[in-house]
């Protein structure tokens, strides 16, 4: 998938034809909705306003409104710090050096950058990988006073292997749907999708989750049991 900036045009809203009747032509007419005041803007989007104009300081709000969850989000898919850590940065260049052309009306921002993001972390995976250093585990503290935590960070590397082997578009939905709290018209305005194919999406994912956690079920059951 191409990783590019979406930039969409404003919403155009045609305007209202009122039909006049010969026989009412002396009623008074309903006041036109174009009269009305805008919906007031949210906070990125006044902060998009004055990023618009150069205003650094927006841009350093708007980044601390949304780094950590891009980066959590970058992190689950990619599964390592560094990557993760480029892909943000990558993402929030962009949303510098793409200033003022951001045009309200069709999505959030917050939806339009984790999609930004899904799609950096899709594009990394499908480059040709070398061995990372971050990639390599720390060595293991024998002390008896850590055996607790050895444990929980077994069965969690049972499950992130798990997430690991599901295909991209499952696993990207499950990370969305469990780790984000996203609801699934959420996850189909990301991943640019529907709603009905999400819910499929999350359906396989979840029954290939449990088969292949089945599989280790004996090790599951051994690191609570020993």
């Amino acid at each position: 998938m191409a990783f590019a900036l979406d930039v969409w045009a404003p919403v155009e809203v045609a305007p209202a034809v009122i039909a006049k009747s010969n026989s009412v032509s002396s009623a008074p007419t309903a006041p036109c909705d174009q009269d009305a005041p805008p919906p007031p803007l949210d906070e990125d989007e006044q902060l998009l306003n004055r990023l618009a104009e150069n205003d650094e300081a927006a841009f350093r709000l708007l980044v601390e409104r949304h780094i950590d969850r891009a980066f959590g989000i970058a992190l689950r898919i990619v599964g390592n710090r560094a990557d993760a850590e480029d892909v943000v940065q990558d993402t929030m260049l962009k949303v510098w050096t793409h200033r003022g052309q951001w045009q309200h009306g069709r999505a959030k921002f917050s939806t339009w950058l984790y999609r930004v993001v899904t799609n950096r972390c899709i594009d990394l995976h499908r480059q040709p990988r070398t061995d990372n250093v971050d990639a390599v585990p720390e060595p293991v503290d024998a002390r008896p006073d850590v055996v607790s935590t050895m444990q929980r960070d077994e069965v969690t590397h049972l499950l992130e292997d798990a997430m690991r082997r599901l295909p991209e578009q499952q696993r990207i939905a499950v990370i969305f749907s469990y780790h984000e709290n996203m609801s699934n018209g959420e996850i189909a305005e990301v991943m640019e999708t529907t709603v009905a194919a999400v819910e499929s999406l999350l359906k396989r994912g979840r029954q290939q989750l449990r088969d292949l956690l089945r599989r280790h079920e004996r090790d599951i059951r051994h690191v609570f049991t020993d």
